[in-house]
């Protein structure tokens, strides 16, 4: 029989569609992006403007990720014991042994890199409540770990603070902080930072920015000053500037070893007389040094000016800790079951290779990889998810700020949700889509007035891509972060000899652009270089 001769509505031949969705990859890589389609397939990531967040450019890896969508490796379909299974076998298995494993008192996990979707997490804890034993562990390879627990120690928050660059007059970065190339957010940033740059009729003065670093970064090219430093001089580097600016401020100063670093008191000099329009980041996962910087900040008045504790970004929330923990109850047999969700320690944890010793430890181990990976390989289960140009899904980058992900074209393998396939294990048969539809209407569609049903609202926010309420007013920021402790255990001349400083490629990242052939035969943005 021969199809229909009647094409869909919305396509025109050679004519393009556009579909408002998000781009989030496994390292923080946040934008709202609009997928140019042809005839029903993507073909280019474009910006949001409607966004306020990510209103002009899109990163290199979310114009790279079109190439994921075709990628041949991926899998195309559920695995059992290493070889292809139907969905309806692998879920009855997966159910069984879910229960067995919680009627048995042993701990099943969730193992995932940071999750921005409020729907998400949402399924997770449904899932969660159905098998108590269960818990979420939020892992990133790049972590930011240190600044969450810095924040909590200084303002009660274990949060990573949004950076008003936009406002600053004076920019200090230290180490290896790098928010125009690698940073989480730094699509965000790159943006803030160039209108600080732009110089016209009504702005005659730009921005002042110094950048203490171990390596040549690209946030390191655009500074006006840039001075070379250890890595294990940054804790040092960041008191001394400290006791600079506290000496102004008619603070007491901290009680760490004098140090000579070119450019650093005039730097001292500027962030002070800029007070209120200045800020100071470090790219250091230490507590310690993030506490200090936090003082600097204090300091300088930025909290409630260049930084927002109060509306965060949500893009890192990765536990060391949590990590090692579940590590080590792991090589102990306490883990009967273990999920990985956008996670493979087996590759980018630091102990990896025991890592994968002790994961064959766990009876069931399930992976929602799109491909085999180094952790995928190891599990009993493979239950692919979509890929984002496939999927439902929403977003919250910022605390406040939503956006949504939906699919701008049909799935090309026989992959699944991963949310569907935790619901499903979780005994609730709701299509994803529809789950997210109600978590909206009745988490979201109160904070807006301007329309009367949730349909209109729906339809109008999925049109858009984004849905940002106006926000509480912010609260005063009270800092109660201990500098003095913080000082004492960064108070060292640092290391002798040679030291090794190990950085992250903008274009492949933590590793999981590695097989995409954009990313990797972009030329480094610093040395030019190529593959």
């Amino acid at each position: 029989m021969r199809g229909s001769r009647n094409k869909p509505e919305e396509i025109e031949a050679s004519i393009a569609n556009y579909y408002a969705s998000t781009y989030f990859d496994s390292d923080g890589d946040y934008s709202s992006v609009l997928v140019k389609t042809r005839e029903g397939r993507p073909i280019k990531i474009e910006p949001n403007p409607l966004s306020s967040i990510t209103p002009v450019g899109t990163s290199t890896r979310s114009q790279g990720s079109l190439l994921g969508l075709y990628d041949l490796a991926r899998i195309k379909g559920p695995h059992q014991a290493g070889k292809p299974s139907e969905w309806k076998a692998v879920d009855t298995a997966i159910a069984q042994q879910l229960q067995q494993v919680a009627t048995s008192g042993k701990g099943i996990r969730i193992v995932s890199s940071t999750i921005i979707s409020p729907s998400t997490k949402a399924a997770i804890q449904e899932f969660i409540t159905k098998y108590p034993t269960a818990r979420h562990i939020v892992y990133d390879a790049n972590s930011f770990s240190g600044t969450l627990k810095a924040n909590q120690s200084s303002f009660g928050q274990a949060v990573l603070p949004f950076y008003n660059f936009d406002k600053a007059s004076v920019i200090v970065g230290l180490g290896n902080a790098d928010f125009l190339g690698t940073w989480p957010g730094h699509n965000i940033f790159m943006w803030q930072y160039a209108q600080t740059r732009k110089l016209g009729k009504e702005k005659k003065n730009m921005s002042r920015h110094y950048q203490f670093e171990p390596m040549l970064s690209i946030t390191g090219c655009n500074a006006d000053y840039r001075t070379p430093i250890k890595p294990s001089q940054e804790g040092l580097v960041a008191a001394n500037l400290y006791n600079l600016i506290a000496k102004k401020a008619g603070s007491s100063a901290l009680n760490v070893p004098a140090l000579e670093v070119q450019h650093l008191k005039q730097a001292a000099d500027e962030l002070f007389a800029a007070k209120g329009a200045a800020v100071v980041v470090a790219g250091s996962n230490d507590p310690n040094v993030q506490t200090i910087v936090n003082g600097i900040n204090n300091l300088l008045g930025a909290y409630g000016a260049t930084i927002d504790v109060n509306a965060p970004l949500n893009l890192k929330a990765g536990d060391d800790s949590a990590m090692a923990t579940f590590a080590k109850e792991m090589a102990q047999g306490q883990v009967g079951a273990v999920i990985f969700y956008n996670a493979n320690p087996v590759y980018d944890y630091p102990t990896g290779k025991q890592f994968g010793n002790d994961l064959k430890k766990v009876g069931l181990k399930v992976s929602f990889a799109d491909r085999m990976d180094e952790t995928a390989s190891l599990c009993d289960f493979v239950c692919p998810d979509h890929n984002f140009l496939e999927a439902w899904n929403d977003a919250e980058p910022r605390r406040g700020y939503y956006s949504l992900v939906q699919p701008t074209i049909n799935p090309i393998f026989k992959t699944r949700p991963a949310q569907q396939s935790l619901l499903t294990w979780a005994g609730n048969p709701v299509a994803y889509e529809n789950y997210i539809q109600s978590y909206w209407r009745a988490n979201l569609f109160a904070q807006q007035n301007k329309y009367g049903s949730f349909k209109e609202f729906w339809t109008r926010t999925l049109h858009d891509g984004v849905f940002e309420p106006k926000t509480a007013a912010s609260t005063a920021i009270t800092f109660a972060g201990d500098v003095n402790a913080a000082a004492a255990a960064v108070g060292k001349t640092g290391a002798t000899g040679i030291e090794l400083m190990l950085y992250q490629k903008i274009g492949v990242g933590n590793g999981a652009g590695a097989n995409n052939p954009w990313l990797q035969e972009m030329p480094d943005p610093v040395t030019r270089t190529c593959w």
